[in-house]
């Protein structure tokens, strides 16, 4: 199977309203729609708190739009939640520790290290998730890819971090390092969640009537997410 064949939404043709009566299925769905809803609230908290330290006016603005945009993600993941018939707060509360701890451990010193963070560690995020909405059905996938979009946050950060390391090219060290320290860290976690909600995990792996990965698979995956992350750090500038 090749790599396009991986990442093709055709895969999920057979992921239909059907696989909401597959016992493991369903559970997996609302796994990933309270990661995520989770990770859309935390994101807004942080593009908030990061505005308060924004050194320009126009950068708080830019900041607090952001982290509205973040707000409305988290809003239509809730509806969602509660149109399958799932109280929102169940079905985040079971990421809260991981989470939280990963942002525990990665609190940004100053504002650069903010920016770097929110690029860095949730392109991480947005590229595994991406990867699994490939095995879910239509309408999921449709939301998870709205969620996950772009919406401007990487052209804002690669303008600042570019520009802070032209002024003073000795920052370019302190953040290549502290990228790789989110690194390490959301793969911490990440793993920390895999152990402990195995459904998810059973979304790529697939079952008898839904296709999923190999273990080869599954490495080329890992291999893509890690080449994503040294073409997100080369494009601010540092060394993965």
């Amino acid at each position: 199977m090749s790599e396009s064949q991986e990442s093709s939404p055709a895969r999920t043709s057979s992921a239909g309203v059907a696989a909401y009566d597959d016992p493991v299925y369903r559970p997996a769905v609302i796994d990933l729609l309270g990661v995520l809803a989770y990770g859309e609230l935390t994101a807004f908290e942080r593009l908030a708190d990061d505005a308060t330290l924004a050194p320009t006016l126009e950068d708080k603005a830019e900041l607090a739009a952001l982290a509205v945009t973040e707000f409305h993600h988290y809003e239509r993941l809730r509806d969602r939640l509660r149109d399958l018939g799932v109280e929102p707060v169940s079905a985040m509360r079971p990421f809260q520790a991981a989470l939280d701890t990963f942002h525990h451990h990665t609190a940004p010193a100053d504002w650069l290290e903010g920016l770097v963070k929110a690029y860095v560690g949730d392109g991480i995020a947005t590229d595994f998730y991406r990867e699994v909405a490939a095995y879910v059905d239509a309408d999921t996938r449709a939301l998870v890819l709205e969620v996950l979009e772009n919406t401007g946050h990487a052209v804002f950060v690669v303008d600042r971090v570019r520009k802070a390391i032209a002024e003073e090219p000795r920052i370019g060290g302190r953040l290549a390092l502290w990228g790789r320290r989110l690194v390490g860290e959301a793969l911490s976690q990440a793993q920390r969640v895999a152990a402990e909600r195995d459904v998810l995990t059973a979304l790529l792996v697939g079952g008898v009537d839904r296709p999923g990965m190999d273990l080869a698979a599954i490495g080329r995956m890992f291999a893509r997410l890690t080449e994503k992350h040294a073409q997100r750090m080369a494009t601010l500038g540092l060394q993965a």
